[in-house]
Formats: C-alpha cells, sequence, structure tokens
C-alpha cells in the first residue's frame, strides 16, 4: 500500500502541480547565452515550492518518474516556442529511467506532441546511472543518440567515476559538478580535479559544462583552466515557465557578453598544477617570457594556450583566443597559415613560413611575420595538435626589401646592420659585404670576394652549403642555410645565411642580396640543455642508491630511478603518496607500522629534517618483506622554501627478515 507522501506525489502529477524552471546556460568566453536546463519544480498547494531533492525519491518509489519527465518535458517544448531557435534544452534523467527501455518514445511523444527538435535536446545521465547495468543504459542511450538527441555525463568525479563510461556510451558533453566549482578559486584539489575533468574532455572532444558558477571569480578561473560553458546563480536563478514568455533572450540577465577577464589572477593560475613544481613554473616563464609568439592548437585548431607575445601580437587579449578556432581569432592569418596547418594534423612541419603585409590589429601598419607549426605527439605517436612559433620579422622584412630595392641604400644600410649584409652577381659571385665579416673570419676583402667566402666555412659544411647555393641560383628560389665559419684553425661560429633574388623586368635574376646573422649562442645553448639533461639523467639513473623523489606539501611520489623500482618493486598505482607508502608497505623492523611523523620522506618535507640513517622493513606488493637503510633530505626552492624532498634508500645484505 502506497504512504500519504506518495499518493500525494501521483496526485501532484495528475493534476499538474509540477513544472519547469529555467537555468540559463552560458559560453564562458563571451557570456552568449546556448541554453537551458530543466529543473523540475513542486508547486504544492499547502507547502509552496519543493526541490527535487525532496520529491525525485518518492516519485522513484512510486513508479511516477517516468509520468513526471514526460509531463516536465511537454510543458516545457510548448514554452520553447518563444525561444530562439539555436538555443538547446538539458534535462537529467534518474537511474532508473536510464534502464528503462520505453524512455526513448516517451521522449519522441513529448517532443512531437510541442514540435520541438530532438537535436535541441540534451540528455544529462548521471555516473550513478551507470554503475548497475552498464549494458542496458548503453543501449538506452545510443536509442536517444538514433533520434537526435545529445548525451551528457553529469557529476563526474563525485560517485562511480570511470573512464569506461566515456569509452562505452556515446556523450557529447562533460559537466563539472557543482561541489569542485564552489571551492575552485580556494581549495588547489578542487583545481586540480576541475583542471583534470576539463583536460580529459578536451582530449575526448567533448564539450565542457560547469555547474553551480556563484561568481566572477570562479568563471574566470573555469574559462582559464579551457571550460567552454557554464551555468549557476551568477549567470541568473532558474527562471518560471511564464517569465519565460517574457525573458529577453538577447540580454540574458547576469554579466554583460564579452565582459573582460579580471576576477582572477591568471598569472598565479597558470602555475597552479606544476608538477613537478619546479619544472613547470620555469618552462611557464620562458613561455610567457619569450620574445617569440608561442601557442597550441587542438586538433580542432582551437587555441589551447597562448602566451602574451602572441596576443600582442594578435592585438587580443589572451582569454579571447582559448577554446575559439583560429579562423575565428585572426582569419586573416589563417588563409596565409590553414595549408602549413593542415601539413602538421599529418605530421609533417612547416618551419619559416612568411607572411608579408599583414594587419592584424587594423592599425593601417601592416607587419611581416615569420611563422612555424610543428605538430605535437602523445607517447603512441599521435598527432593531438600542434605548437605554432610567431615571430614579428617586419623590421627585417623592411630592411631586405630596400636592400632589393636599391643598391645605393643597401651600401648606407651594411655598416648600420648588425649582420653580415651581402650582394652577389646572377652567377653567385660576391660583390659586397659588411665590415663584420672580416672581424668574424679574419679574411680580408679581396679573400673573401667572388667564391673566396667558402673557404671561411667549416670542412664538413662546404659541400653542403655550395650545393644549396648552386640549387639556389639554378631555380632561383631564395636560400636559407645554417653553416659554421671561423679563422684559421679554429674557433668556428654558427651562422645562418638567407638571401633573395632581384629580378629583372623579363623575369631574369640581377644581383641577390642577403644577410648572415650569428646564430652560435643560440646553438650552444640548445646543445648544452640537451647535454645537460641527458647527464642528469643518467646520473639518476646510474647510482647505486634507490632514489625517490616527493613533491610538498601534497607528498605526491613524482619519480623513482631503476633502482629504487628495484629494490621496491615495480610502481603501484594506488600508492602514489607518502602516506599511502606508509600505510601499505612501511614497518619498523620489529613489525609495527611507521606512524606518519616517523617517516623520513615525511619528516623532510613537513619539518625541513635531514634524517640520519634508519632501519625500515619493505613490504613489497607480492607480499615479500626487505630491511632497508633510508635516509631523507629536504628539497629547498630559491627562497629557502621547502619543495619537496628525496629519499635515498639501500638494502641491507645478509640480513634475514624478522620473524
Amino acid at each position: 500500500m502506497l504512504s500519504g507522501q506518495l499518493l500525494d506525489v501521483i496526485k501532484g502529477i495528475e493534476s499538474d502541480q509540477f513544472v519547469p524552471y529555467f537555468q540559463p546556460i552560458v559560453e564562458l568566453r563571451s557570456g552568449v547565452l546556448t541554453g537551458f536546463e530543466i529543473l523540475a519544480r513542486w508547486r504544492h498547494p499547502e507547502r509552496g515550492i519543493v526541490t527535487p531533492d525532496e520529491f525525485i525519491p518518492l516519485t522513484e518509489r512510486s513508479h511516477s518518474i517516468n509520468a513526471l519527465t514526460e509531463k516536465l518535458l511537454q510543458r516545457a517544448f510548448v514554452i520553447a516556442a518563444y525561444m530562439p531557435s539555436h538555443l538547446t534544452l538539458s534535462i537529467n534523467i534518474s537511474p532508473t529511467q536510464l534502464h528503462d527501455s520505453s524512455l526513448p518514445s516517451q521522449f519522441q511523444r513529448a517532443a512531437a506532441s510541442g514540435r520541438f527538435p530532438l537535436e535541441r535536446l540534451i540528455v544529462e545521465i548521471t555516473e550513478s546511472a551507470l554503475a548497475s547495468n552498464l549494458e542496458r543504459a548503453r543501449e538506452t542511450a545510443h536509442a536517444l543518440k538514433d533520434m537526435g538527441a545529445r548525451l551528457a555525463l553529469d557529476d563526474f568525479g563525485t560517485g562511480f567515476s570511470s573512464l569506461i563510461h566515456l569509452q562505452k556510451l556515446p556523450f557529447d558533453e562533460l559537466k563539472v559538478d557543482a561541489s569542485f566549482v564552489r571551492s575552485i578559486t580556494k581549495d588547489r584539489d578542487s583545481r586540480k580535479i576541475a583542471a583534470a575533468i576539463i583536460g580529459l574532455g578536451h582530449s575526448l572532444g567533448l564539450t565542457t559544462v560547469a555547474e553551480g558558477i556563484e561568481d566572477q571569480a570562479q568563471a574566470d578561473l573555469l574559462l582559464w583552466l579551457g571550460c567552454e560553458l557554464g551555468q549557476g546563480w551568477f549567470y541568473g536563478q532558474p527562471i518560471a515557465p511564464r517569465a519565460m514568455t517574457r525573458f529577453d533572450f538577447a540580454h540574458p540577465p547576469g554579466p554583460p557578453a564579452g565582459m573582460p577577464v579580471t576576477g582572477w589572477d591568471h598569472e598565479a593560475s597558470t602555475h597552479l598544477e606544476a608538477l613537478p613544481a619546479q619544472r613547470l613554473a620555469q618552462l611557464q616563464a620562458i613561455y610567457d617570457g619569450a620574445h617569440v609568439g608561442l601557442c597550441f592548437l587542438d586538433r580542432n585548431l582551437r587555441y589551447t594556450s597562448i602566451n602574451r607575445g602572441l596576443a600582442e601580437i594578435d592585438g587580443l587579449p589572451v582569454a579571447y583566443h582559448l577554446g575559439r578556432a583560429i579562423a575565428d581569432v585572426v582569419p586573416e592569418m589563417y588563409s596565409h597559415l590553414e595549408t602549413c596547418l593542415q601539413r602538421a594534423l599529418r605530421g609533417k612541419p612547416t618551419a619559416s613560413t612568411e607572411i608579408h603585409d599583414i594587419d592584424l590589429t587594423q592599425s593601417g601598419d601592416p607587419r611581416s611575420l615569420l611563422v612555424s607549426c610543428q605538430p605535437a605527439r602523445d607517447e603512441a605517436g599521435e598527432v593531438i595538435g600542434i605548437s605554432v612559433s610567431v615571430i614579428d620579422i617586419t623590421d627585417r622584412a623592411k630592411a631586405e626589401k630596400a636592400l632589393k630595392e636599391s643598391e645605393d641604400h643597401y651600401r648606407n644600410t651594411v655598416e648600420l646592420s648588425p649582420q653580415v649584409t651581402w650582394t652577389a652577381d646572377p652567377n653567385g659571385r660576391i660583390l659586397d659585404f659588411g665590415s663584420l665579416w672580416e672581424t668574424l673570419t679574419g679574411m680580408t676583402r679581396d679573400e673573401t670576394l667572388g667564391e673566396g667566402w667558402i673557404n671561411a666555412l667549416h670542412p664538413d659544411d662546404v659541400e653542403p652549403a655550395r650545393l644549396q647555393w648552386e640549387q639556389s641560383r639554378r631555380t632561383g628560389a631564395p636560400i636559407d642555410i645554417e653553416y659554421r665559419i671561423g679563422r684559421k684553425h679554429g674557433n668556428y661560429r654558427w651562422m645562418r645565411a638567407r638571401a633573395y633574388p632581384r629580378r629583372g623586368e623579363n623575369g631574369e635574376v640581377t644581383r641577390w642580396y642577403g644577410v648572415v646573422e650569428d646564430i652560435d649562442m643560440q646553438k650552444k645553448t640548445e646543445r648544452a640543455l640537451l647535454r645537460s639533461q641527458s647527464r642528469l639523467q643518467a646520473v639518476f639513473d646510474a647510482v647505486p642508491v634507490g632514489l625517490v623523489i616527493a613533491e610538498a606539501p601534497s607528498g605526491r611520489i613524482v619519480m623513482r630511478n631503476p633502482h629504487a623500482e628495484y629494490i621496491l618493486g615495480p610502481s603501484d598505482a594506488e600508492i602514489d603518496t607518502i602516506d599511502a607508502y606508509r600505510k601499505r608497505t612501511a614497518f619498523h623492523p620489529d613489525g609495527t607500522p611507521v606512524q606518519p611523523h616517523e617517516y623520513p620522506l615525511a619528516r623532510a618535507i613537513l619539518h625541513g629534517e635531514t634524517t640520519p640513517p634508519e632501519q625500515i622493513l619493505y613490504q613489497r606488493a607480492d607480499g615479500s618483506k626487505v630491511l632497508l637503510r633510508a635516509t631523507a633530505s629536504p628539497v629547498r626552492g630559491l627562497n629557502g622554501e621547502i619543495t619537496g624532498g628525496v629519499l635515498a634508500l639501500e638494502e641491507i645484505d645478509g640480513e634475514k627478515e624478522p620473524s
């Protein structure tokens, strides 16, 4: 027999006491309205407005949830007639409904009744609905997709989170739960979880939607992390059905469209998820401080990151780029780069593409740019996006153009240029060059003219340079080569030589004008960095002591060398922090567990203590035990703060496991 509450719910459904409210969903970047989520409200004749938390369990127990959903959809679809046709409606279904094979037909009936195209409907499914019967849920989800509806995975990360759900079901959207959004500006773990969910959505090609946004700071940080859509009281409270007929869809309440990003410290946010913190912070500083414009585009050619240098070249804020396609942000540049970008998506890099007379900022002062597109690959070798570098070469291009137009102007420029400028006849014989050449090579003017310059090159570079120069003279194509020059008997420096032909009225080459620039420091820096990295890695891998490195203050294990792997056994995905190691594997020699304040690596990180050698009984994953000698030391940053810790482990030979 049904209780009074259940009968009350059934009566309320039959007498249309349940109504749909509409919560706005907006584009975070612009504040533009994209749709609404349908929220059920019970207008109880005695109690007033009752929220879903109270009545949804009652509808499920009374098996009236389907009737409630169908009625809500019918009323919402009628109200949708007042909405612009591009706006969507989202509705959340309960776990019991997802396993009901009649659900798709109910949606079809409601859509037909309200003449609402199902292509504008987004069905939100919670993870708890997938836990009990994934195959049945998969059948229902595909049926909804076949009808044209889109699917969103709601509350991801709050319950039975599993990547198999994203793999098995055809989702279109991934929603960041309000529990993470509410604390995202204050709690680092919430930021890390939100960043991981948004990153996962991007990698799978899903639209990401954040729930429960309450202020500008939350919206700004979510935008910075790459989230695309958002909803919450910051963009307006749920709207009653009658108010929807008077709603101004062009100017919804909440922040104005195009509102600048001001509420969050973006310089700080770029360092939030550093792991290891020092390395990522250094890379971020290089990225933002580079005198070159840099960005990363995903496979859909949307900006996922951009540095200040490129934003200044484009004349647009950094935040304006994020999540948008390059064709929409800088269409003029895209028209020049489309071929290079498509080549990069196929795994073929394009270096040094020059774009001339492009006015991105509409300032009336066209610029010249040098652009390179490099494909980025994941660990499986699949192209996941494109790294783009842009250099403003306006000054250089103007200088080279001037050199082509007038030999007199060229001669005045020779002594002023920090580069070696030169000119050659149509056959490639040097006619003139800047005095810096003599300083770099020690060769006199007479020794250099004609083909004498080739004698300044490193012996290994002579033949490649000669072949490239001959090919350019034969085809008339510009030349861009690198070689080493120097004084006799050593002290060679890396140089980059570029030249362009000047043509006569009939198209024949009448002169070659070029520059040679010193790139030796760049080459040496690149080689030194590679050597340093290789040496450090080799030392870390080769030492006959087990080394474990953790970050502070979380205690997350970030690195173990091969000897540590040998002593401790292979990494366990469930054991990724100091505390997890202590609870699962660390004991005193007498068999008692090591307490948190006793663990050497924890003492190093939390108290800055360098611990003396002490014995620890370690239990491997296979159950075997080994007696170790352990010592730990803190790692400090430039300002003396503790940024991590290092644990050194040695197996104590000849000692048996205590009984």
